[in-house]
């Protein structure tokens, strides 16, 4: 493994991305205050107008934000910008995402169901020869289509075993971040194990290193982001920026003068996760103020996401959802989300309709003025309207997954499902009011956040323990008079049951199979020069690779 500092030099980034940010650790670099730069924006105006109908589009997706870690769900966690833009854009409050990080990202680029794109099953791991079908047109790809200028800053997690699943082989101009699910914020490394180490933090196609101070990701994705605006004519082409940024998932880090911010914390895995939460807050801040120091606010929209729920025991908090991160209770899935933007017909309102994660592709294609053609078989809708004027959302449910390959329940079976279903299979399913589970959905505890806990969740303290369902394989929410999932109806409302159950096996019918590949021991970075990236050469690279060796021999 190649040594990596954590301390290493931080030399000033140019002139045009120095708009400093709240989350600089540098000791040298200095920080201007909220109120002086404020000022100057006043005092300047916009330098540029607007010029095209198709708005920019700005798509903040954040790593593993638990529901209740925003302030304006009752958060002990201060996040004033957050606030701020969800009360004067569009609260999402019934809005849905996966239980992990891959299935909402690829939910996310392609609009589509995992049934239907192959990865069912959990996350895409660093060592697996798997990534986002290639077959699949991509958020972005549609977007170029329209003409707009396309970026992503940030976690990919959508494979990388070989070129062609590459950010900028799906659609993205430019790319700036990291390919795997997690790593360390200043180092920028990952290990899978004691033997496979290397380095994850990418320029385009190549490894940044030349570009990497040691900066905290947080930090360093948002001065890219803010270097992407400051180098692109919002009057000449319309701008989509795919900012996927690391925080707030583990390893819990966060540069020290956050922590000083949550000292009445006593629990150190929730005082550290506040931290991180602080600290995104103040760089989403940043980020909207050069939106409008360049010109975009005023013809942006900027969509807000978590990926998933939050992990109790790194930190997070759904309280009081049930379940956490990894499952499919409310806890996994419910997620933070809300839109702000001057085109908003209903601003500081809440949106209680219905919305996945898949819908974003549809509604942001035809907010930009591209096409959505028939053989895409979006599972997504265009909830544009829903959203901006609080009309009826065309969504009627979401199929959360079938996993066929997770673990089964001991006790399910077809008898159990009627003879409809296999109820040891994982799935889940949301219809109008209503919610079916049938397998093992996963962690199913309450969990009251662990401000005032000393030690680790794994003693389960002051949870609220589930008893009474042990041996079950078959659950019935009514969500919206239950969003808490404490009142299981599976016996009350059997002839509901059977519906369900029913649209589960019609689902189950347009499903592909299954990819989870086993670990390709090739992927290890000390094959690579220390770095994670692609492994896997089609017969196409190896013979261009092969030429362009022949001519240096020549030349």
């Amino acid at each position: 493994v190649l040594p990596f500092p954590l301390n290493m030099c931080k030399t000033p980034p140019p002139a045009h991305t120095a708009l400093f940010f709240g989350c600089i650790i540098s000791q040298t670099w200095s920080v201007i205050s909220w109120e002086n730069w404020n000022a100057e924006l006043h005092n300047q105006g916009n330098e540029f107008g607007k010029s095209s109908s198709q708005p920019h589009i700005i798509f903040i997706l954040v790593d593993d934000q638990g529901f209740r870690d925003v302030g304006y769900h009752g958060s002990e966690i201060k996040t004033p910008t957050l606030d701020r833009l969800a009360e004067e854009g569009v609260k999402l409050e019934n809005y849905y995402v996966q239980p992990l990080c891959s299935p909402s990202r690829s939910q996310l680029m392609t609009g589509r169901y995992q049934i239907h794109t192959g990865l069912q099953h959990s996350v895409i791991r660093a060592a697996q020869p798997n990534c986002l079908p290639l077959e699949n047109i991509t958020l972005p790809q549609k977007l170029k289509n329209a003409g707009y200028s396309t970026h992503m800053v940030g976690k990919w997690h959508l494979g990388f075993y070989k070129r062609g699943c590459l950010p900028t082989q799906r659609g993205f101009d430019t790319f700036f971040g990291s390919l795997l699910g997690s790593g360390d914020y200043y180092s920028h490394y990952k290990c899978q194990g004691p033997s496979m180490c290397g380095y994850d933090l990418y320029e385009g196609e190549e490894a940044a290193w030349e570009q990497d101070r040691g900066l905290y990701s947080t930090v360093m994705f948002t001065q890219k982001a803010v270097s992407i605006l400051a180098n692109h004519n919002p009057r000449k082409q319309p701008l989509f920026l795919y900012l996927a940024y690391q925080a707030v998932h583990s390893p819990l880090q966060v540069p020290a003068r956050y922590l000083e911010r949550y000292k009445g914390i006593p629990n150190p895995y929730r005082r550290k996760y506040a931290a991180m939460v602080s600290c995104l807050d103040e760089a989403i801040h940043n980020l909207t103020l050069a939106l409008k120091h360049y010109g975009y606010y005023d013809n942006t929209v900027i969509v807000y996401s978590s990926d998933n729920g939050g992990q109790p025991l790194a930190g997070g908090s759904n309280w009081p959802l049930r379940g956490s991160k990894a499952t499919y209770w409310e806890g996994g899935i419910r997620a933070v989300g809300f839109v702000h933007s001057p085109l908003l017909m209903n601003k500081g309102t809440k949106c209680r309709s219905l919305i996945h994660i898949t819908d974003w592709f549809p509604t942001l294609v035809t907010l930009g003025e591209g096409t959505l053609d028939e053989d895409l078989n979006l599972d997504g809708y265009d909830v544009w309207e829903t959203i901006s004027e609080g009309r009826p959302s065309p969504r009627h449910d979401i199929l959360h997954n079938i996993d066929p390959i997770y673990i089964k329940a001991k006790n399910g079976s077809w008898k159990a499902g009627y003879g409809l279903w296999n109820t040891a299979i994982q799935a889940a399913l949301r219809v109008g009011h209503w919610k079916l589970l049938t397998g093992v959905p996963g962690y199913s505890d309450w969990v009251p956040p662990q401000t005032f806990l000393n030690q680790r969740l794994t003693t389960r303290l002051h949870n609220e323990r589930v008893r009474w369902d042990r041996g079950k394989s078959i659950w019935l929410f009514n969500i919206t008079a239950d969003p808490y999932e404490r009142v299981d109806l599976s016996q009350r409302y059997p002839h509901i049951v059977k519906k369900m159950l029913m649209r589960l096996a019609q689902y189950n019918k347009t499903a592909v199979p299954v990819c989870y590949p086993t670990k390709d021991l090739r992927s290890n970075p000390q094959y690579n020069g220390g770095v994670w990236g692609p492994w896997h050469k089609d017969m196409r690279e190896q013979w261009e690779k092969k030429s362009k060796n022949t001519k240096s021999r020549r030349e």
